[in-house]
């Protein structure tokens, strides 16, 4: 038996071990409701998901009347707003049927996460169309091009793939290791659209089962509640969208983090460093991790020269790996010029990006450039970024490592001009096994994944151009206008009216009960 873990849920002080009541109340209509608004969901991605101009579903007639016919796209528009938020509401009040956060809770939020991931497994790319440039830069492999030298305009009818135009003289900020796997499903699939994508999205399902397993495990370190955290992070709705309807490679990524993270907190530290290498080489935003990792190995009463000694090898550990990799490929660090891309744009709800903006069109009010003292806002961002991480590595407790490099990636993430809701997933699993109270933390957590639903759901629309009006993208404004109300008001709904929910968003700290972890 382990020390006992906080059980911190909404309604944890219902019930205490040896009480005799059941764990869990009921929780097959939350169940139930998440897994409609999941088939709301794939439905409407027939109308206004993302495919390929290729695709050979376009020729189908379900696909035909609900992409190019108004009435098809509004009733696609309106399942996919509906079903996200009945998400939002099925994974809230899945936690509220909680008593108690054991073996029940945890069946429970993994039949949960299988039973609302399912339908999005066979849903159209929502949300994001990054899984065609996924494709596109398989194609550039497979065909003998550079990716990190050429973007995807230097294939033959590269539009024809579907992905946005901003790759088409983009260097890839992918890794080594997923431009393997790109590689490989271009080439096992010559291309084929539909069948690329379903690959993408089991490697994608890779990344959530290893959140699966080792989400839990990081949390009973922590002394946190493990069913909670999983509940927390691996149901979470924003996970599920962006990680498998939206088949982002950030779920692979973050996945085999939390793995590295896990044996590198329980002194199997090669075996750690691996694993985030090969995050890195997925992404390389996780490079962050790699100090902290440095830090676990040298131990909690590790000196400054010891520190700097486990810095130091396991850098050259994580390096000789990298460096392994691109000699194997043949294409070395071209990844490290792709990452300035993300910094070169900004958008509204960032705090840095707003800040921006306005700066930068006050300047242009004054007759000035404004794109200038815009970047000197999105520097200052960055640099106060760098020294938040550089305090986070060198002050601090031991026992806090975890938190810490949580705080640094937050850092990373919230300066950026530009926040992604994908970005945000990140950092939701790395608070969750670290401790999220149930008090404004968690509430901060659910307005967090409301909020960027709605604007997942009005933000990527593909709406057949030939519903356009004289008015050049009318039709899709108006298209994402209905989208962003009819979630909105869900959204509203939620927080002030319906009588489940709405105490969530208002209801005081809830009190801590124990209970061992066998």
């Amino acid at each position: 038996m382990t020390a006992p873990v906080p059980a911190t849920g909404e309604m944890a002080a219902a019930g205490t071990a040896g009480t005799g009541s059941a764990e869990v109340d009921n929780p097959r209509s939350p169940l139930l409701a998440g897994f409609l608004g999941s088939m709301f969901m794939m439905i409407g991605s027939i109308g206004v998901g993302w495919l390929a101009p290729v695709s050979e579903l376009r020729r189908m007639p379900v696909f035909i009347w609900m992409r190019t016919e108004a009435p098809g796209v509004a009733l696609s528009i309106v399942l996919v707003a509906v079903g996200g938020m009945l998400l939002v509401r099925a994974w809230l009040r899945l936690g509220q049927k909680v008593r108690l956060w054991g073996e029940q809770a945890r069946r429970a939020t993994l039949t949960a996460v299988v039973a609302w991931g399912l339908p999005m497994m066979f849903s159209v790319p929502l949300f994001s169309r990054d899984v065609y440039a996924y494709i596109g830069q398989g194609r550039l492999m497979v065909e003998g091009f550079n990716p990190y030298e050429h973007g995807i305009s230097a294939l033959s009818n590269y539009f024809q793939l579907g992905a946005d135009k901003m790759w088409t003289e983009a260097p890839v900020p992918y890794g080594q290791l997923f431009l393997w796997i790109e590689q490989l499903v271009v080439w096992a699939t010559s291309v084929q659209p539909e069948t690329c994508v379903m690959l993408f999205r089991l490697v994608a399902l890779a990344g959530v089962v290893l959140c699966v397993v080792y989400v839990p495990r990081l949390a009973e370190l922590h002394g946190v509640n493990p069913h909670r955290a999983l509940w927390l992070t691996v149901a979470n709705p924003l996970f599920l969208t962006n990680f498998i309807a939206s088949v982002h490679n950030d779920s692979l990524m973050i996945g085999l983090a939390l793995a590295g993270l896990y044996y590198s907190a329980t002194r199997r530290q090669v075996r750690g460093i691996v694993l985030v290498t090969l995050s890195i080489a997925v992404k390389p935003i996780t490079i962050v991790f790699l100090p902290f990792i440095g830090l676990l190995w040298a131990g909690k009463q590790a000196g400054w020269l010891r520190k700097i000694a486990f810095w130091a090898l396991t850098a050259a550990l994580s390096l000789a790996i990298l460096t392994a990799m691109s000699m194997v490929n043949g294409f070395g660090f071209g990844w490290i010029n792709g990452l300035s891309a993300p910094g070169s744009i900004s958008i509204w709800y960032a705090p840095v990006g707003l800040i921006g903006m306005v700066v930068g069109s006050l300047a242009n009010a004054f007759g000035f450039d404004g794109s200038v003292p815009a970047g000197w806002v999105f520097d200052a961002g960055k640099l106060l970024a760098v020294g938040i991480v550089a305090w986070q590595i060198l002050r601090g407790d031991y026992d806090r490592l975890m938190r810490r490099l949580t705080l640094a990636l937050a850092a990373v993430v919230l300066l950026a001009p530009i926040i992604q809701a994908w970005y945000v997933v990140w950092l939701i699993p790395l608070f969750a096994v670290t401790g999220i109270r149930n008090d404004w933390q968690v509430k901060a957590l659910y307005f967090v994944v409301s909020f960027f639903m709605i604007y997942a759901i009005s933000d990527q629309l593909d709406v057949f151009p030939y519903l356009q009006t004289q008015d050049l993208g009318f039709a899709l404004a108006l298209a994402r206008i209905a989208a962003a109300l009819t979630a909105l008001l869900f959204a509203l709904y939620l927080i002030f009216w319906d009588p489940g929910t709405r105490r969530l968003f208002r209801k005081t700290h809830q009190p801590v009960v124990e209970r061992p972890v066998i």
